[in-house]
């Protein structure tokens, strides 16, 4: 009996060990589920300035610009670098309430109207989350003519279960309140991760991790790391703290596409899940600075990491405001390559989010006095 609880407690140790192990290993993922589960649409990024606040400022003075966005300094000289990735995510704010009780809503950011329809939401009213449905018409009353037709966001509305407006504003809704997805986080097979707003979570992680690691091995810059807002909007967050960082480098951490899934366009997107990080060569909103993409790639090559350049027509990034602010600066998007953005849920990879942290500490780490020169310098 002695030798057995002898073994027990052994066993208690080990296994209080290896959760420790799998604790510090799995650090990053919590990290990324957090962040993911977070519900802040645009213009209502507070959850996510919270965490962003509480893992940044061990590493600079953390300080904020008019629209919100998080930037903090670490570094006290050489270039002027700024690292960005937005906060916000796709979501809605209550338009109104009918006299029965349901709910109309004004879209934020770039939704697809077909994703729209029977999906969970959340409202963050004033008393609290109010969970909601996107009403659609059931299979069995539409027409059969009607049933390919594609859906049109004005028909839109939320179902909170309310009997009438009144029954609505007890609950806390009201117009104006924002309107998140509602979808959680979910580790898939092959270091894969399901979960919504990943566009630009991803991007904020990557921010944090490799903040982290250039606080520990040192750079030869003053590094700004920013957190923006509105990006979703019109890139809003990115052109104001621009403004008041004016960098001298401006590289944004995105979302990319992958077009690795079926019935996808092969010029739609180069990208696919475990290829490594997309480079956006092109986008709707911002060309890159060539000598900037040369020496990424060139960063890529000694370090043995895979890239995938990209070109994307209807997509916009906070590269844009930064290559405008202050008089001018090289600037490049990249991207962690998500599948099914701008909906309820995504797919990413870890391996790929790994592979652009580590790109992002090398080239900061290169990016010194002689080598930003060279990057800006015009000359014919």
């Amino acid at each position: 009996m002695r030798r057995w609880r002898m073994g027990a407690a052994a066993f208690v140790l080990l296994a209080a060990m290896a959760a420790g192990a799998a604790t510090a290993e799995d650090r990053t993922e919590a990290l990324l589920r957090e962040l993911s589960n977070a519900l802040a649409p645009s213009g209502f990024e507070e959850p996510v300035r919270a965490i962003m606040v509480r893992e940044l400022k061990p590493y600079g003075t953390i300080t904020y610009d008019g629209m919100g966005s998080v930037i903090i300094k670490n570094g006290t000289s050489g270039p002027r670098i700024m690292l960005d990735a937005h906060m916000d995510e796709l979501g809605g704010m209550v338009r109104r309430v009918t006299p029965d009780g349901f709910v109309t809503m004004q879209m934020l950011g770039g939704w697809l109207d077909m994703a729209l329809p029977g999906q969970r939401w959340v409202i963050l009213t004033s008393k609290g989350p109010v969970h909601a449905v996107s009403g659609i018409r059931d299979i069995h009353v539409v027409p059969a003519d009607e049933r390919t037709k594609p859906f049109n966001r004005d028909n839109l509305y939320l179902d909170v279960g309310a009997h009438t407006a009144a029954d609505a504003a007890a609950m806390g809704v009201e117009p104006g309140d924002p309107v998140a997805p509602d979808s959680t986080f979910q580790e898939l097979a092959n270091g894969r991760y399901l979960g919504k707003a990943w566009d630009d979570r991803v991007g904020c992680a990557v921010l944090i991790e490799a903040l982290k690691r250039l606080a520990a091995e040192g750079h030869p810059n003053q590094l700004f790391v920013a957190a923006t807002t509105q990006e979703e909007i019109g890139l809003r967050g990115a052109h104001t703290a621009a403004e008041v960082i004016r960098p001298d480098i401006g590289i944004a951490i995105e979302g990319g596409m992958a077009g690795d899934q079926p019935n996808t366009h092969p010029d739609e997107t180069n990208a696919k899940l475990g290829g490594g990080p997309d480079i956006f060569l092109y986008d709707a909103s911002a060309l890159p600075n060539r000598k900037l993409v040369a020496f990424l790639r060139q960063t890529a090559a000694q370090a043995n990491i895979p890239i995938q350049p990209d070109l994307v027509t209807g997509y916009g990034d906070d590269s844009a405001e930064m290559q405008k602010a202050d008089g001018g600066a090289p600037s490049v998007n990249i991207g962690v390559p998500v599948r099914y953005m701008h909906v309820h849920n995504g797919i990413m990879d870890r391996k790929d989010f790994d592979e652009t942290v580590d790109l992002v500490v090398d080239m900061i780490r290169k990016l010194d006095a002689a080598e930003v020169a060279r990057i800006r310098d015009f000359t014919p």
